[in-house]
């Protein structure tokens, strides 16, 4: 674990030099969820009996009843590891795969999202930082012009990613879909690098965000966290959202039919994600 200076964390939009970065790191962060999301589907009450049966047809074919137990284990983890959606992408989106190009088109024009770390003499020296860059994505415009409408296209539901960039290396990312409903919007994955957690980065890119959605009018966010994740349920929890389906206190039954939000499912239709909720 290293130690944060906040001051020099800039919030900002995931551009095309940045996704093979943003990947490695959500990659790396779903080796273990993957694993988790396997043992959770194989020990529901159903699978167990589905196990079961099809190792009593199994042991009456192969006389062996080693193999009559591994065999049916072993197929459908291979089965689970090839068919959990976005397994190495972005749970919880509308979409079968992130579009990250779609996701960084013009993102260097987007405003940073607020970190009230940053002093402004630190701000204006990073922004002064990304004017080079600018000038190197300008020898790529021809190439660029040629795909201008579709990449139009695929940036209005592409959805966003945001990056925590401290001089240079993205420390974690937050993702918003692209579905959109009249004042609701979709946190569908936050990640951060192993060597920066529990420092409060995490929290730094969410309440960035929710900022930015406050200023569009944005009334309720939906936070899809993997399941099953311990971890993941008790940071949102702190941050005052609360699990789909509990009372808030101030909202009826009638607006949480109304907004409810469908969690991401995999096989046999087991829930992958839990959906949190913060009305804003």
């Amino acid at each position: 674990m290293v130690r944060l200076d906040f001051g020099d964390v800039l919030l900002r939009r995931m551009q095309e030099k940045d996704i093979d970065a943003v990947k490695a790191l959500i990659k790396e962060a779903c080796e273990g969820t993957e694993n988790r999301l396997i043992l959770y589907l194989l020990t529901r009450p159903l699978a167990l009996l589905m196990l079961a049966i099809l190792s009593s047809i199994l042991r009456c074919v192969l006389h062996s009843f080693i193999l009559a137990l591994v065999v049916p284990v072993f197929i459908f983890i291979i089965y689970l590891k090839l068919t959990i959606p976005r397994s190495v992408g972005i749970l919880g989106s509308s979409r079968p795969y992130w579009d990250y190009v779609g996701s960084s088109y013009h993102a260097d024009t987007e405003p940073d999202l607020p970190n009230p770390h940053a002093g402004r003499a630190k701000l204006e020296k990073t922004r002064l930082r990304k004017k080079p860059k600018e000038k190197e994505k300008d020898k790529t415009n021809e190439k660029e012009q040629v795909d201008e409408d579709e990449l139009k296209e695929r940036a209005k539901v592409a959805g966003e990613v945001w990056v925590a960039d401290s001089d240079g290396e993205i420390m974690g990312c937050v993702a918003r879909d692209g579905w959109s409903r009249d004042g609701v919007c979709r946190i569908c994955r936050l990640v951060v690098q192993s060597w920066y957690r529990r420092e409060g980065l995490g929290r730094l890119l969410v309440q960035g965000l929710e900022s930015k959605t406050k200023q569009s009018d944005i009334r309720r966010v939906y936070a899809h966290v993997p399941f099953p994740s311990k971890v993941g349920e008790a940071f949102f929890r702190r941050l005052g959202y609360r699990l789909q389906g509990e009372t808030a206190g101030t909202t009826g039954e009638e607006e949480e039919e109304e907004d409810y939000e469908e969690p991401e499912k995999g096989w046999l239709g087991f829930p992958l994600t839990k959906v949190f909720v913060k009305d804003l």
